[in-house]
């Protein structure tokens, strides 16, 4: 009998190794604010301010959303005078290729 292991799909949303990915991004009402933030880090280092007003949400979301991400290590943040800037950490990048299966089988469910 084959382990459930040998049953995951590579490059599908099966073959998934990092489950607490998964879950920060699926398992939440606010997954695609998420995904959103970490995509404007992807390009460059933001502070929480600009990414309110770069994703035109709230300071208090931005923050919220911020604080998960961070909390899970998924982006890390460098203090320059009185601002912090956020931008993807190792594990985040490692994990690139699973985070783009993630984010585009979460947006393409209706």
């Amino acid at each position: 009998m084959k382990s459930a292991q040998s049953k995951l799909i590579p490059g599908t949303i099966w073959g998934i190794k990092d489950k607490e990915l998964m879950t920060l991004i699926m398992s939440r009402d606010g997954g695609k604010t998420t995904v959103k933030i970490i995509d404007e880090l992807l390009l460059q280092p933001y502070n929480k301010n600009q990414l309110a007003n770069r994703l035109n949400l709230d300071y208090n979301t931005i923050t919220y959303h911020i604080n998960i991400i961070h909390d899970h290590k998924y982006i890390t943040k460098e203090q320059f005078g009185n601002v912090y800037f956020y931008r993807p950490s190792d594990k985040l990048i490692k994990n690139l290729n699973e985070y783009n299966l993630i984010k585009r089988y979460m947006l393409n469910m209706k």
